[in-house]
């Protein structure tokens, strides 16, 4: 007969939430026949049980994505609920139901279908499949219009308004701390948004100490939200509430972003994202269908705010590949403060390459110390940094996972025997081929000017930015390390 231990605690992981320390995934297993209990040997290749027969070598525990994410250790039954609606099951169930009502040319309840790209997934996609980045973006486009996308859209516009407001955000609050006026509320370093695993822990974990640090900025993947649904919805004459919009991201996390009631609008009765899917799932999307990438036509991806016709497929920001944003700030707060231009940006490796810094110097002395934080061993480090206020930066580009969102938790896992960070290389070097986006376009400015009014405006604050709560820790696991 079997039966379940107590609690499994994660302690002393480098890489993903402290404390997750309070997962409780009951593990099944077999009761031992001793009365008294049995001792486990650990050996190079793995756990052994001590019994009257022998050594016996114990089974792994895997904890899966539907295991982390039912658990109320990081994220609520609330918003447990709201995850399964971020399923591939999902998605196809409201591609089939648009589909089925287009053939019968039915208009009730009939959606508009937009799918959001952006370059990670399509770069670890391109990998998967053996196809150049520009390629597995048409491909991919070509897929999704084959199961009924209506427009299939990039998120290089966001990213460039993410840059932008990003970058304001910083020289205002740099010159407030260096204004000599005393401030209620520390104001740097700034520590970037963008990466919603980050901020979840900071929300749940450090609460009210970190939040001021953060930038108010919204990630690209919610400035893409108001965009469809705000934007293209009164271009092409739909409710928002009859846009159903997917974003395709490279990490699980994103799916807890698109479920905040921050970004539901009660004017619109609608979400900025309905549903986020990930690379790894569109990867079992294709193999349930036994069909690779490549089979699909290519298609352009649609550009509905810009002079251009089409949109550029892929791109890249700088060099980071998490979104350029330490690279993007440094250059323009070194201009706009110290009327430096910054052509080559040289990196400082600290305790390890995800921990990195880059200073500009004025007559010997650090003007602008810049940081980027990569993984939870980092992130830890930093936050303890500025508990005993030794973090002597003026802002850190944050990212959860290791190598940052190129190797996002959803991203397609590297082939059996090749290590994780082989894996990483390759696809950084496939992102830094690609064209670099300068964020001050057309295309930006004719968005700031018809829909914000402009970009320093009270509905450019209200819908390029956010707030963030400071969540109430629950003591619910049991303080057990292995």
């Amino acid at each position: 007969m079997s039966r379940f231990s107590g609690a499994l605690q994660l302690t002393d992981l480098d890489d993903f939430i402290t404390p997750s320390q309070e997962c409780i995934k009951p593990i099944p297993i077999e009761k031992s026949k001793s009365k008294t209990g049995a001792k486990i040997t650990i050996l190079e290749d793995g756990y052994y049980e001590e019994t009257s027969a022998g050594k016996q070598k114990l089974q792994k525990v895997e904890i899966t994505l539907q295991d982390c994410l039912a658990c109320s250790g990081c994220i609520t039954s609330a918003e447990g609920v709201l995850i399964t609606q971020q399923s591939q099951e999902e998605l196809l169930k409201v591609l089939r139901e648009n589909v089925a009502l287009k053939s019968q040319s039915a208009s009730d309840g009939l959606r508009t279908i937009v799918v959001t790209i952006s370059p990670q997934p399509v770069i670890s996609l391109a990998h998967r499949y053996d196809l150049k980045p520009e390629e597995a973006a048409k491909h991919l486009s070509g897929y999704f219009r084959s199961l009924g996308a209506d427009y299939v859209l990039n998120t290089k516009v966001a990213d460039d308004l993410a840059l932008l407001e990003c970058r304001n955000e910083f020289v205002e609050r740099f010159r407030e701390a260096t204004s000599g006026d005393a401030a209620t509320t520390p104001s740097l370093p700034m520590l970037s948004s963008s990466c919603p695993g980050w901020v979840c822990y900071a929300e749940k974990t450090h609460g009210n100490f970190i939040l001021p640090y953060i930038a108010t900025t919204r990630s690209p993947q919610q400035i893409m939200g108001v965009l469809v649904k705000q934007w293209l919805a009164q271009k092409i004459g739909v409710p928002s509430e009859r846009i159903y919009h997917v974003t395709v991201m490279p990490c699980y996390d994103k799916k807890l972003e698109a479920s905040r009631e921050d970004f539901y609008s009660e004017a619109n009765n609608s979400r900025d994202v309905d549903c986020v899917i990930t690379a790894i799932e569109i990867e079992q999307m294709l193999a349930a269908d036994d069909k690779p990438l490549h089979i699909f036509p290519p298609s352009d991806i649609d550009s509905p705010w810009s002079a251009h016709s089409q949109e550029t497929s892929m791109w890249a920001h700088e060099f980071s590949t998490s979104g350029g944003y330490a690279d993007h700030v440094f250059k323009y707060a070194a201009k706009e403060l110290f009327e430096e231009d910054v052509e080559q940006l040289v990196y400082r490796n600290l305790r390890n390459p995800d921990f990195r810094e880059i200073t500009l110097e004025r007559e010997g002395q650090s003007v602008l110390k810049f940081a980027i934080a990569n993984g939870f061993r980092n992130i830890q480090n930093l936050v303890q940094k500025l508990k005993r206020g030794k973090a002597s930066y003026h802002f850190v580009e944050v990212m959860a996972c290791p190598s940052g969102c190129i190797n996002g938790g959803a991203q397609v896992r590297p082939p059996t025997g090749v290590p994780i960070h082989e894996l990483n290389q390759q696809l950084e070097e496939l992102y830094k081929q690609l064209p670099k986006s300068i964020p001050e376009n057309e295309d930006t400015k004719q968005i700031y000017k018809k829909l914000f009014h402009g970009a320093h405006t009270d509905k450019a604050k209200s819908l390029l930015h956010t707030n963030y709560h400071a969540v109430e820790k629950m003591n619910t696991a049991l303080n057990i390390k292995w």
